[in-house]
């Protein structure tokens, strides 16, 4: 496999891949308002063939594979075993009538994917191309004429109130944090839909969308499992991977006292923001 993107591959295939892989359930759970809305816009019918990027472990490939049914094909790609070897284990689990998946682990801006898929999904796995526009070119191709690509991928930070809320909490307890590279694989890189649009225009991508969609996302049922959830996954995470357990412990019990403060002790819901792109090949 030729991986373009060697550090995310090395970052996703180690504890932390593990660790998603392990809790993928409650992963599924916090973003399911934003894979009802990547599915609403994609609108997936009987027959289709979708290829589905960063698939993480499975929840969105599973759901494509339901909707398209025993006619259609999916196949879910990812950089990282870990997940994919649970993705596989969901997928033997499915009722009878689902599409066939083909559970492929790829780098998205290199791998041969063939030119014969009516759809492209991605749920939050666009934003870490080490080469974007070399990823969405490679994807443009994967799509037979009229194929449709659909994703959905985060504004700014400081739009999302689930990130900014326990990042001002944590920020103090850290070294000084740089900010990142502009142009770096990360979770808000397209933060700027300037930054984006280009990328599709240039893959030769047509009838271009781009919408901000809002929904509150509930991080947990109480404000222990909310700071656990923002601990140990997505940007709150990557700010406490390299510390230590003590100040690791420090910052969730800090992220927690924040969250009953102003929740108490029931589900902890804060406003998270996205973009909803849609682009026909």
């Amino acid at each position: 496999m030729s991986i373009l993107n060697q550090d995310q591959s090395d970052y996703w295939n180690g504890e932390v891949g593990q660790r998603w892989a392990a809790q993928h359930r409650a992963l599924d759970a916090v973003f399911a308002p934003f894979t009802e809305a990547l599915f609403a816009r994609a609108a997936l019918a009987p027959g289709d063939r979708v290829l589905d990027i960063g698939c993480g472990a499975g929840e969105t490939t599973l759901i494509a594979a339901r909707t398209v049914g025993g006619g259609g094909q999916v196949t879910g790609a990812d950089l990282s075993e870990p997940l994919l070897a649970t993705a596989r284990a969901r997928a033997a689990q499915e009722a009878p009538g689902t599409a066939p998946v083909a559970w492929l682990r790829a780098d998205a801006q290199t791998h041969d994917f063939g030119s014969s898929f009516t759809h492209v999904l991605s749920r939050f796995g666009v934003m870490f191309f080490e080469d974007s526009a070399a990823a969405f070119a490679n994807l443009r191709r994967a799509l037979a004429p009229g194929g449709r690509l659909s994703f959905v991928c985060w504004r700014g930070m400081e739009e999302n109130a689930w990130v900014m809320v326990p990042r001002e909490r944590v920020l103090p307890l850290l070294p000084q944090v740089e900010p990142p590279r502009p142009g770096a694989p990360g979770p808000f890189r397209f933060a700027d839909a300037a930054t984006l649009l280009p990328l599709l225009e240039a893959a030769e991508f047509r009838a271009i969308s781009c919408e901000a969609i809002d929904r509150a996302m509930v991080l947990g049922d109480t404000p222990q499992v909310a700071a656990d959830f923002v601990a140990t996954r997505g940007p709150i995470a990557r700010l406490l991977h390299e510390q230590d357990p003590a100040l690791k412990e420090t910052a969730l019990n800090v992220i927690t006292a924040g969250f009953a403060e102003r929740f108490g002790n029931g589900p902890v819901a804060l406003g998270a923001a996205c973009w909803l792109v849609t682009a026909q090949a």
